[in-house]
């Protein structure tokens, strides 16, 4: 299964991926409009230091415990083997971000969880943190 990576030594801390997947995943054509005067909820997202930064994203692990936890069935896996929320059937009791040793889950806006889900609904190819890595930081590929 092809997933996201990231080589810390390549990353420029620069945020350029969160904004890029807070754009795709708004469901707007225009990124002013989607991302001016409100809050930038990313799916990856950048932690760090001067020193070394790095991405903190979902690894589609192949034993993930966010999918046993999951009291109300909202997170599955996909035909392609990726994690993935049912958006409708999340009652929001956060207990996947709890157990998600790679602190890759977050609440969104509408209380429910969020998640990368490699752009598979709103992006061909790749998805779009990898498209706009100017350093080539961030790679989807198989390994």
């Amino acid at each position: 299964m092809k997933r996201v990576y990231v080589n810390e030594e390549w990353c420029l801390g620069c945020h350029l991926c969160e904004y890029n997947c807070a754009f795709a995943n708004s469901g707007m054509k225009d990124m002013v409009k989607a991302l001016k005067d409100r809050p930038v909820l990313p799916r990856i997202r950048i932690e760090g230091d001067e020193k070394i930064t790095f991405a903190v994203n979902c690894r589609h692990c192949t034993d993930p415990m966010c999918i046993k936890s999951c009291i109300s069935g909202a997170l599955s896996r996909g035909a392609d083997g990726a994690v993935i929320i049912d958006h409708e059937k999340c009652v929001g009791c956060l207990t996947c971000v709890l157990v998600c040793p790679y602190g890759a889950l977050s609440q969104s806006e509408t209380g429910a969880v969020q998640k990368c889900e490699l752009c598979l609904q709103n992006s061909a190819g790749s998805p779009a943190c990898v498209k706009g890595c100017p350093n080539r930081a961030i790679v989807y590929e198989e390994r």
